[in-house]
């Protein structure tokens, strides 16, 4: 169902896929609305248990994307370094394809605190009171992957 990758000497083993995408902060998520067109929205999030968890707000453009198509792709740039005399850049990336489901209960909660100990470590009792005080007006998303493809360039 996934395409290999076309330089796949330039591919790295998921375990250092799974690290390029713990150790960042920033990604591209890409959904598909009923209109057809691609939307890529840039997002911070989490890893847990092999999954990425993504906050928003309850309603919006991604919002109704995913609940029109769960299948999304999520991508991240690390380490990027342009070389213009050669043309080129050494880099890493890597892509995730899977599928987008809203969390609620306890997970929800859990996925949150980890956007603190990620995000904000020096501020974590603020942090927590802030989730107790507004979790019911954020929104989490779980992505579930069903492939990844990290590449290294130079």
């Amino acid at each position: 169902m996934f395409k290999k990758m076309r330089r796949d000497e330039k591919q790295l083993a998921d375990e250092k896929a799974f690290k390029i995408l713990k150790d960042n902060e920033y990604a591209i998520l890409t959904t598909v609305g009923p209109n057809r067109y691609p939307y890529g929205v840039p997002i911070n999030y989490v890893v847990m248990n092999k999954k990425v968890y993504l906050h928003c707000a309850q309603e919006g453009h991604k919002i109704e994307n995913i609940k029109h198509n769960k299948r999304v792709s999520f991508t991240v740039v690390d380490s990027y370094k342009s070389k213009p005399e050669q043309f080129t850049a050494d880099y890493k990336s890597v892509i995730v394809f899977g599928r987008a489901e809203f969390v609620k209960g306890e997970l929800k909660k859990k996925v949150l605190q980890q956007f603190i100990y990620k995000f904000s470590p020096d501020f974590k009792n603020k942090g927590f009171h802030y989730i107790d005080s507004d979790i019911d007006k954020t929104k989490i998303i779980e992505i579930t992957i069903e492939d990844i493809k990290a590449k290294q360039n130079g």
